[in-house]
């Protein structure tokens, strides 16, 4: 099988980018394009009521509009972005995806769109409880990914 195509899954976590530097190294390595992709997850803006909300009253969203939100989310996956390509992407044609939704369903539509060979994510290691709550975008995307996943784990140095 020839690797010609790999995306990588970013964050601005220090996984994250370990992963990116892993991931580069195998497109260096095979001569291959990279579609570097972040994936930006909706957040929830707190609300402030004038009454109660069982008379019927409708939530008023504090502080910055939705529009605003997007953009700044957007502008800080873009230098994200940008960032990872200058420190990595040395004589590599990368494209880039920025998206909005569910980080695991992002990774593989995006992955689809791209026609990848090869998916490079970052794990955080979490274990028991946490997982349980915050779920494994990692795991999502193996089950789900019609190609090859390679999952890079953060090196342990407490050891």
């Amino acid at each position: 099988m020839k690797i010609k195509k790999i995306l990588i899954g970013i964050d601005e976590s220090s996984f994250a980018e370990h992963a990116a530097e892993f991931g580069f190294y195998i497109a260096h390595t095979f001569k291959a394009k990279v579609g570097l992709v972040h994936i930006i997850e909706p957040m929830v803006t707190p609300v402030a009521t004038n009454s109660d909300i069982l008379l019927g009253t409708t939530p008023q969203v504090m502080g910055v509009n939705d529009l605003e939100l997007i953009t700044i989310q957007n502008d800080a996956s873009e230098t994200l972005i940008e960032r990872t390509t200058k420190k990595f992407g040395r004589d590599l044609e990368v494209t880039h995806f920025n998206e909005f939704g569910s980080t695991a369903d992002g990774i593989l539509a995006c992955s689809k769109e791209f026609k990848a060979d090869l998916i490079v994510i970052g794990t955080h290691s979490r274990t028991g409880f946490d997982r349980l709550i915050m779920g494994s975008v990692a795991e999502d995307v193996v089950r789900h990914s019609e190609i090859p996943v390679l999952v890079v784990p953060f090196p342990d140095h407490s050891e």
